[in-house]
């Protein structure tokens, strides 16, 4: 099962977002797991398959990237403001799925 994390300052604004994106999963029919929380709580999800940062603490990707073992990317800024859950789950799983490509062809 792929398992999203999604990060922003406090966890709230990304906790409607993930809301959204589970409901397009379900539509589609796609077993993920999706959580939301504040930065500073990453490191507690050690078995992630991506982290999505909330525009807010877009900053903080090159800090990120060194703390956790997987794709660690920023979140688009409209699709945040619109809680646009289809897109940013299908930009999630274009990601992993790009990532998983690129560790098959080493």
């Amino acid at each position: 099962m792929t398992k999203i994390l999604l990060a922003c300052a406090g966890g709230f604004s990304t906790s409607i977002l993930v809301s959204k994106m589970l409901t397009a999963a379900e539509k589609k029919g796609i077993a993920v797991e999706i959580e939301a929380v504040a930065e500073t709580d990453v490191e507690n999800y050690p078995d992630i398959d991506i982290l999505l940062l909330g525009p807010q603490i877009g900053h903080r990707l090159s800090m990120l990237k060194k703390e956790v073992k997987c794709p660690v990317i920023t979140i688009d800024q409209y699709d945040y403001g619109t809680m646009n859950g289809e897109k940013v789950l299908d930009f999630a799983l274009q990601q992993i799925s790009k990532m998983e490509e690129e560790k098959n062809e080493e």
